[in-house]
């Protein structure tokens, strides 16, 4: 008869400066739920406290790693569609800390990255309405990794944005009082030019009227007015065939309808100019509007000109 086999403890490693390393010994690997199908529950891997700098008033304070960062095979992804194959099991715990006057919207940006520093996935989290000298704590997961993909060791801050509480988009399925959602996509972009929507959604109860141009402000790091850049009316400043060269025209939204426009830019550069970064843009949709500050994080290059396309209505 065979002893009993000894459970050896995993070794949680330090944190190292202000990237989180996460060896592949730090936890254990899961191995399902217990749900009653005859799979047995493992253990969830231990969370390892960390000490890593905040960057910009988001810090990492722990992190979750199984034995190794499981990577799912092809076959894997023919699935029913409630279930997910290939969960990393990663995940990191935050805090974001406002030493500031004012309430803040936080959006942060983190990377999940192998130790050579090649980013295996990234997740976007929105920590809203954060109170002066108020920290918030949450958790953020890396979630399923892509076949082929190689183990995540390491956790990291990538990029943090942060508006005025008052000015931040709303979320899905939130109206703001105005009863006007104003977003930006993703942006698309090709050779040198760079293309960002914006789309006006009238969620209230009431019609809404529209007839020119988003009126913007350019804003810095410090969310203060960016000089030296001209905004145009139309893309055809900036090239042709951009689909934003429509003049204005009036026309009403009712309850549930969108409006689009779009910002049109290229971020070539000229030798011995600074290129110009634009964080942050402030977005009334009228002159009467309440505003609303983006962060669609502009790459003006040095050319010293910002396109913006008229409303019009969004095709249905």
């Amino acid at each position: 008869m065979r002893p009993p086999r000894t459970l050896r403890r995993p070794r949680l490693l330090p944190a190292v400066a202000a990237v989180l390393l996460l060896a592949t010994a730090c936890g254990t690997e899961r191995a399902g739920d217990d749900t009653g199908d005859g799979v047995g529950a493992a253990s969830p891997a231990p969370r390892t406290p960390v000490t890593a700098p905040p960057v910009d008033g988001v810090r990492i304070t722990a992190v979750t790693i199984p034995s190794a960062t499981p990577t799912p095979r092809a076959s894997d992804w023919s699935v029913h569609a409630d279930s997910l194959p290939g969960d990393s099991g990663v995940s990191a715990a935050y805090e974001v800390t406002n030493d500031t006057t004012g309430a803040l919207t936080y959006t942060v940006l983190f990377d999940f990255t192998t130790s050579a520093g090649e980013v295996m996935g990234n997740q976007r989290v929105t920590v809203p309405d954060v109170g002066a000298g108020r920290t918030v704590r949450g958790t953020v997961d890396l979630g399923v990794l892509a076949p082929g993909a190689s183990p995540v060791t390491t956790v990291k801050v990538s990029r943090v944005t942060k508006v005025p509480a008052a000015e931040a988009p709303a979320g899905a399925g939130v109206c703001p009082a105005s009863g006007i959602r104003v977003t930006a996509d993703d942006g698309d972009a090709a050779m040198g030019l760079r293309v960002v929507g914006l789309r006006l959604e009238n969620c209230g109860e009431k019609d809404y009227t529209l007839d020119g141009y988003p009126l913007l402000t350019l804003l810095d790091e410090d969310r203060a007015p960016v000089e030296g850049v001209r905004i145009l009316h139309g893309g055809a400043g900036i090239t042709t065939g951009t689909g934003y060269d429509d003049p204005p025209r009036a026309f009403t939204l009712k309850p549930g309808e969108s409006a689009v426009s779009g910002l049109v830019w290229r971020n070539t550069t000229d030798a011995g100019t600074d290129p110009v970064n634009v964080p942050y843009v402030r977005i009334r949709a009228t002159s009467g509007a309440a505003p609303v500050t983006l962060t669609p994080h502009l790459d003006l290059g040095t050319t010293g000109r910002l396109g913006v396309g008229a409303w019009k209505p969004a095709e249905r």
